[in-house]
């Protein structure tokens, strides 16, 4: 292997790696707030990046169809809830799912990568609040075994569901730029670049989101203290829920990203979901700047032992759970990685 060789499989892993570091702060999210290890993400990625393809085509996706039928469901469930939970029923599950509804309609047809990216970020990302409604927020307060049974079980529904909806056919999703840079010997594809630098913005935009706004302190306090959370007010649904939007948003984004890259089928987004899994669990599962660091490590090994020993590239990879679980289990855990 020559250097030029070396520095253009940096540059292919790190910018997987930015992907899978959006996946890992997904499953952070989800983790810290509800205690659920967020699976399905990856089959709403595959989403994301099959509904924008289907879009980018002129056609409709079956996504849309799933979103309106979980929403009227959800709504018909808020009607019986309350005077003031069917208003907030009747604008989140009955005039958004009709608007969005109405803008594939009527902008499909143009096969406009500024229309399809944005809708298909609007269809998948309300899918988040309706599987914590309908699958985890019933059993919230479930070990987190019998939620992780429970997410498991949700990916083979939902990859039967894409298997329907989509077939088995790969998609790809539109380039955000076909620009090359020159640094050096080295080509830097405008793609990767872009895909590093929506995932840079969106980490910053989500540190802000944190520490600036109160929706995000409110994810702070249920993420801190679960139980102080709700003794002071906190509504653990409403947190859940928005939670669950965050991680959606995020994978329907990271499916749109790397569509661009490599096509995905049905299934394909199980398998970047685990990577992004595997960089979450270096970071304890608490740890952001260490799942950031743990992201890129498994995005710069795949790409290295995806040239030195392609047939064992998802080994090397997993197999880099065993130290990082060892060590882990080692050394002395906070209060928030004992819960």
């Amino acid at each position: 292997m020559n250097w030029f060789v070396f520095t253009a499989l940096v540059q292919d892993g790190v910018t997987t790696g930015a992907i899978y570091l959006l996946l890992a702060v997904g499953l952070l999210i989800v983790f810290s707030v509800t205690r659920v290890i967020f699976v399905p993400q990856g089959d709403l990625l595959a989403f994301g990046t099959l509904s924008c393809a289907a879009l980018q085509s002129g056609a409709v996706p079956g996504t849309l169809w799933l979103l309106d039928g979980l929403a009227a469901l959800a709504l018909l469930a808020a009607l019986f809830g309350g005077r003031r939970a069917a208003l907030r029923g009747v604008l989140a599950w009955g005039v958004y799912p009709a608007a969005v509804t109405a803008a594939c309609l009527l902008l499909a047809p143009m096969q406009n990568a500024l229309v399809s990216i944005p809708l298909a970020l609007a269809i998948v990302t309300p899918m988040g609040p309706l599987i914590w409604r309908f699958a985890f927020r019933p059993s919230a307060d479930a070990p987190v075994l019998a939620l992780l049974i429970l997410a498991m079980a949700l990916h083979f529904v939902l990859a039967g569901v894409g298997l329907v909806l989509f077939g088995p056919e790969q998609a790809a999703t539109p380039t955000l730029t076909d620009a090359m840079f020159t640094v050096g010997s080295l080509t830097v594809s405008g793609q990767s670049a872009a895909v590093i630098g929506v995932c840079a913005a969106l980490v910053l935009g989500l540190r802000w989101f944190f520490g600036a706004s109160i929706h995000g302190k409110v994810l702070r306090a249920a993420a801190s203290d679960r139980l102080g959370a709700r003794l002071v007010g906190i509504d653990a649904g409403a947190s859940g829920a928005l939670a669950f939007g965050l991680a959606a948003f995020i994978a329907a984004l990271a499916g749109v990203l790397i569509g661009a890259l490599t096509p995905l089928s049905y299934d394909s987004g199980f398998d970047i979901g685990l990577k992004g899994f595997v960089a979450a669990i270096i970071g304890g599962l608490v740890s952001f700047p260490m799942a950031a660091a743990g992201a890129v490590l498994v995005g710069v090994l795949e790409s290295l032992s995806s040239f030195w020993a392609s047939a064992y590239r998802e080994v090397i990879v997993f197999t880099l759970l065993i130290p990082v679980l060892a060590w882990l289990s080692l050394r002395s855990g906070s209060a928030e990685d004992r819960a």
